[in-house]
């Protein structure tokens, strides 16, 4: 279920004498994309998310969750396409919205009462928003994507809105446009715009594809500085004031030590024996701080807090996606908890490190580290096949591996991983 505002079912007298957009003589448009004379408007990116753009008359009408491209040239039919503007397709707590193409000249549709200049930016705030992890993947990372070429002179209009999301993101979302975020499902009036993009560009989690901003679609005029994770960290560093571009260049004996960050987890996938690897990280060289990566409230104070440290280490989950906040060439040390989830843990962080110029290492934890070994005993098919749990579905797997396990660390075998992590930082010859 989707939260919609009180006035969505509000409609003035001339509303009520109108065709309902489910009225209208439609063509559904192919599954995979919408096209309007040969130009393809509505399209599903390569990361399975829906995105539409299209330059001309739009009429956005919230008491319909309806987008109304008007075509110029005589058309016979109206063409739709209904799209959730989320980057993950198929999930709950996102509103579906229509985009139908139809002759400019039609009567049935909603007269504009306020009309803007500049483009506009439909996208919504449900789906798995809260998550700190998913927050970036999916949001903010895809918003900035989508809208960095704007340079600021755009208005966001959030669906499924989230009064405290906006608030949280604040200093970031001032760096993306200079107006509020509209909470479009509450609008009673029809907001029209000659520039619309429905949904965001998402390739892959915590990834830019630069390649997808090269050949805009038809009538769109083609960007200039496209956008990259390099240059959205960089966005980050002077939206949080973080001081340091680049690591440490570690020296043995030069009397700095490497900062190390462990981000510390309190209700699952927690580090055991914490206090062991944060001793055995000082013996190495390295000064240690403790910081809980998912709870933080101040964006600005943790942010800062993860750029002065030049190695950041955690179970596998959404406190490291405060990776982001990391310098140039810092290091992101991945525990990857028991049960074949090494692809989610590559996929999630390990393959998004390269883009944001950071190196990454993984601690897998073995058998005998994993607090599943003494509670289901070792022939188990949790402990012997977890390939067989994986093939019961994403829920059990999720209940199995990443909610009621928690890791003691081998010291001894991750001192390896912390001597590494040195290697690496210092300066090449």
């Amino acid at each position: 279920m989707h939260a919609v505002g009180s006035s969505a079912n509000v409609q003035t007298s001339a509303e009520k004498c109108r065709p309902a957009a489910s009225q209208l003589p439609i063509i559904p448009s192919s599954e995979n994309e919408m096209s309007i004379k040969g130009a393809a408007v509505c399209r599903v990116l390569e990361g399975n998310a829906d995105y539409c753009e299209f330059e001309g008359e739009v009429r956005v009408d919230s008491n319909t969750s309806t987008v109304f491209l008007m075509i110029t040239a005589a058309a016979a039919h109206t063409t739709s396409w209904v799209i959730q503007p989320y980057p993950r397709k198929g999930i709950p707590y996102v509103k579906n919205w229509t985009i139908l193409a139809t002759n400019k000249e039609n009567n049935n549709i909603p007269k504009c009462s306020k009309k803007h200049s500049l483009p506009a930016i439909l996208f919504s705030l449900g789906g798995f928003s809260g998550n700190h992890f998913h927050d970036f993947a999916d949001l903010i990372v895809p918003l900035y994507s989508t809208s960095s070429h704007l340079k600021r002179k755009v208005h966001f209009l959030a669906t499924d809105y989230k009064p405290w999301w906006p608030s949280k993101y604040r200093k970031l979302l001032d760096m993306l446009t200079k107006h509020a975020i509209l909470d479009i499902d509450r609008e009673k009036l029809v907001n029209c715009y000659t520039k619309i993009i429905l949904g965001l560009r998402f390739h892959k989690e915590l990834i830019i594809n630069s390649q997808d901003h090269v050949s805009p679609p038809a009538g769109i005029t083609q960007e200039t500085n496209i956008p990259s994770m390099s240059q959205f960290r960089q966005l980050l560093r002077e939206t949080y004031s973080l001081k340091r571009k680049e690591a440490l260049k570690w020296k043995k004996g030069g009397g700095i030590r490497p900062r190390l960050v462990i981000i510390s987890r309190k209700k699952t996938r927690i580090i055991t024996n914490e206090g062991e690897i944060h001793r055995a990280a000082r013996k190495q060289g390295y000064e240690v701080i403790l910081a809980e990566g998912e709870t933080s409230a101040n964006l600005t104070e943790f942010g800062q807090l993860v750029n002065s440290c030049d190695v950041m280490m955690g179970v596998h989950g959404a406190g490291l996606t405060n990776m982001v906040f990391l310098p140039d060439n810092a290091i992101l040390i991945q525990v990857v908890p028991l049960g074949g989830i090494d692809v989610f843990a590559k996929l999630d962080f390990g393959n998004p490190a390269e883009g944001m110029k950071i190196r990454y290492l993984e601690h897998k934890i073995g058998m005998k580290e994993s607090s599943l070994l003494q509670q289901y005993g070792i022939n188990d098919p949790v402990i012997r096949d977890p390939m067989s749990i994986h093939r019961k579905g994403w829920d059990h797997l999720r209940k199995v591996y990443l909610d009621n396990q928690n890791v003691t660390i081998d010291v001894p075998r991750f001192r390896a991983t912390l001597s590494k992590a040195l290697t690496l930082l210092r300066p090449s010859i």
